[in-house]
């Protein structure tokens, strides 16, 4: 086993969502929150999952198990996007929203980690390390260009090393094909042009994506999904060859269960002899959930689930582990560095925020764009996934603000999005609710008076007034249904305008968390202090 150093010292146990029973049964999804894309690879009797992180750093999530059921979120993979490129890092120091890091592979080879992803506008990278809970190196360019996306190596049992990857139509105006072609065998740079070996288009397969690339008992393996993302279904093909032909099967679909679109994910062998499988179903404004499903070699092809439908609950895979853990939610803010759940919206800048020695995490207000009407370019929003269908989140803030219209609160950030927020207005604040349907398509957001508040304590020196003393904000979610809240003294809570329906994210789900902000200009910033964040069922 690797030593995994301190993430797991600290077991976290979720009161919203845990898919471990207790009684050697497991419940779907085994992590409730947006990990979308999920791989993994084994390591002894040691499991670590990666995913899309897309614009938001730091990128790369690393998870780590022991029984591919209980999770937790042990470090990332990338800094800011791509560090060691000037010019890549100022394009994504604005959210660029859907962009960056799309469907990723990890993989351990000779002693070390590999992580390839495409991006879709730039091309296929790769990190490395020996400790996936510590520092990877600098992202490598592998293959420069547009469109090629969801990539994945294979090193063969003669050390050559082959790579498989999707299009993004988007940037290459055509999809649903897979190419595959030979990298060096350090697996730093392609030296053969890609190959064409499979085609869905005009088929039942169209939108054949997502590959991930396996060797079995003499068989080249290639799994992806089909049929698309919502409604697709997975694909297992073999060939004798790296470069086909292959033959496929359907191994998993919905039938007649609830999980639609079962599909996109990993193979894993264990180390006690198991097979399984873990993909994501999309549930819309909650992202992309993971679910884990047995796997059935008997027939010399993967069947997935229960005859290839998709199980609810299941034995647990065998381990050495009784260990019930789960991804952080809640942060005290106690740490001198920031949670491993939480991420911004674009490359990190010290101007952001950071922790204080006070026990809190403080954000300064971001100068918006002139003209901006919505927050859809805000880079500083500090946010984490949604971690259930049904769960309460309440912070303890504080703001102090140093000139007019400085803003901070919290938010369920979407396509569409809401935010209960304290804006300074003259000498005093407001309590508002900021709601804007389809920020994406440049929508200006709504503004909606929840209450007005006097300050309650003035810097003598400046006389800036400042809210200093502490705000609770509440947001309370079930199936999809946002309600807000505010108390004053975190006993009483007083609803705050209307239900708000989360909307999904560009490829990712709703993100919660905290924001501030204030107009353009040269004014001193003003900033939110967080005490806590905390995530629970009431």
């Amino acid at each position: 086993m690797l030593a995994i150093p301190g993430g797991l010292l600290a077991q976290y146990k979720s009161e919203v969502w845990c898919p471990d029973n207790g009684d050697g049964t497991y419940t779907n999804p085994v992590i409730n929150a947006d990990y979308s894309d999920p791989d993994v690879c084994v390591v002894g009797e040691d499991y670590y999952l990666t995913a899309s992180s897309f614009q938001c750093t730091p990128g790369l999530p690393i998870l780590h198990s022991r029984d591919l059921v209980n999770w937790e979120i042990i470090g990332y993979a990338l800094g800011n996007l791509y560090e060691g490129d000037d010019a890549l890092l100022n394009h994504f120091s604005s959210p660029r929203h859907g962009d960056g890091v799309w469907a990723p592979s990890i993989r351990y080879h000779n002693g070390e980690f590999y992580i390839y992803w495409g991006d879709p506008d730039f091309g296929v990278y790769m990190v490395k390390t020996k400790d996936p809970a510590g520092k990877w190196e600098a992202p490598v360019c592998v293959i420069a260009g547009k469109g090629m996306i969801d990539t994945t190596p294979l090193w063969d049992d003669d050390g050559r090393c082959y790579l498989v990857n999707g299009w993004a139509n988007s940037r290459a105006r055509f999809a649903s094909v897979l190419t595959v072609r030979e990298l060096n065998a350090e697996g730093t740079k392609a030296i053969s042009n890609p190959v064409i070996v499979f085609d869905g288009n005009g088929t039942e397969n169209r939108t054949c994506e997502g590959p991930k690339f396996y060797k079995r008992d003499g068989w080249y393996w290639i799994m992806c999904p089909a049929g698309g993302v919502p409604t697709g279904f997975q694909l297992a093909m073999r060939s004798k060859s790296p470069y086909g032909p292959y033959e496929h099967k359907i191994v998993l679909a919905q039938g007649k269960t609830s999980v639609n679109g079962p599909h996109q994910g990993a193979w894993v062998h264990t180390a006690f002899g198991e097979d399984w499988f873990l993909h994501f179903q999309d549930k819309e404004c909650y992202g992309r959930v993971v679910h884990l499903q047995p796997v059935d070699w008997s027939s010399g092809w993967p069947i997935m689930g229960k005859k290839g439908e998709p199980v609810l609950t299941h034995k647990k895979p065998k381990s050495c582990s009784s260990t019930i853990v789960n991804p952080m939610e809640s942060d005290e803010f106690n740490a001198p560095v920031l949670g491993k759940q939480w991420q911004w919206q674009a490359n990190y800048d010290q101007k952001f925020g950071m922790p204080t020695a006070f026990g809190t995490m403080r954000i300064y207000t971001h100068k918006m764009d002139e003209g901006a009407v919505s927050l859809w370019n805000v880079p500083n929003m500090l946010l984490q996934k949604t971690p259930a269908d049904n769960f309460t989140a309440t912070a303890k803030l504080r703001m102090t603000s140093k000139e007019q219209n400085q803003t901070g609160g919290i938010i369920m950030m979407g396509l569409d999005y809401s935010a209960l927020v304290v804006r300074r207005v003259d000498d005093g604040f407001q309590l508002l609710r900021l709601t804007c349907i389809a920020a994406d398509k440049g929508k200006a957001q709504k503004e909606e008076l929840i209450a007005t508040l006097k300050p309650t304590e003035r810097d003598k020196i400046d006389y800036q007034p400042a809210i200093h003393e502490d705000i609770f904000l509440r947001m309370v979610v079930a199936d999809g249904q946002c309600r807000f809240f505010y108390s004053l003294n975190g006993k009483t809570f007083t609803e705050a305008g209307g239900v708000f329906t989360m909307k999904e994210g560009k490829w990712i789900g709703a993100k919660i968390g905290l924001l501030a902000v204030e107009p353009a200009g040269k004014t001193n910033r003003g900033w939110v202090e967080a005490d806590w964040f905390r995530v629970s069922l009431k």
